[in-house]
């Protein structure tokens, strides 16, 4: 099922699999790449309960083992809905809310995940999860879009800590960096609002509460911006890493407004 939403100049689609941000539109230009079959190359993919890599999909919660599927990487990538059916709870010209539950062997307890995504002044996506199950578990959100950029793209502010990584899992270190017009698949603690600019679109950036951010340069003329309120591997690592406890609900939003296009 797909939902479109419009309020003035802004529209955007939003496939109910996986909650999906199929486009976004503003003035008629796409200010996020077009979605694609392959959720993590293009459109805005959510990441939960965790965000991108859990390392050998193996983490231990509370004494006991869990097991994530694989990919070819031999390591566990981009949460547990991307496949996901959700429910329409709410829709109205500019906004649509959608609603599931997530249960899985590899995963300690049921959350409730509600999405909301409104158009007007921008693009917001709000997150809700609410721990229905009867066991605490570790949480880590995240969203994977693609802004479309041309080749002078730069990032404001450009300096930030990257988390150092062995085999794109980070080893916990952190170093203090700059980020450059380059090559990209690499995590960066980067708080507060963030502008990404090019000749294509100048945008704004708003994740409070999602301190990190995945940079990704491996589909041509986009860049993705992750944000994240943890890192890659937290369920390891525990960098960023909640704790959810039984009943506890966590709510995370950010905001894309596009400045200029």
């Amino acid at each position: 099922m797909i939902v479109e939403i419009k309020s003035g100049e802004e529209e955007a689609s939003i496939v109910s699999e996986g909650a999906y941000l199929n486009s976004y539109k503003f003035k008629g230009k796409h200010v996020v790449l077009q979605g694609k079959e392959r959720k993590t190359r293009g459109g805005m993919a959510l990441l939960i309960p965790f965000a991108n890599r859990v390392n050998k999909g193996e983490y231990v919660w509370n004494g006991k083992l869990y097991r994530l599927p694989l990919n070819r990487e031999g390591n566990s990538i981009h949460g547990l809905i991307l496949d996901r059916d959700f429910s329409v709870e709410s829709s109205h010209d500019r906004g649509v809310a959608l609603y599931t539950e997530l249960n899985h062997v590899g995963y300690p307890t049921t959350l409730g995940i509600r999405i909301e995504y409104e158009v007007g002044g921008g693009l917001t996506c709000k997150i809700v999860i609410k721990n229905v199950g009867e066991q605490d578990a570790p949480l880590v959100i995240g969203a994977h879009p693609y802004f479309i950029v041309t080749e002078d793209w730069k990032i404001i502010p450009n300096k930030a800590k990257k988390c150092l990584t062995r085999g794109k899992i980070p080893t916990g270190e952190m170093v203090n960096t700059e980020i450059i017009n380059t090559d990209y698949d690499d995590c960066f603690f980067l708080p507060g609002e963030i502008l990404l600019s090019s000749q294509y679109s100048k945008i704004a950036i708003s994740k409070p509460g999602m301190d990190f951010v995945q940079i990704y340069t491996g589909v041509p003329g986009a860049l993705a911006i992750e944000p994240m309120s943890g890192a890659p591997d937290a369920f390891n690592n525990g960098i960023g890493l909640i704790k959810l406890l039984p009943s506890q609900t966590k709510e995370f939003s950010f905001q894309v407004k596009v400045l200029q296009i």
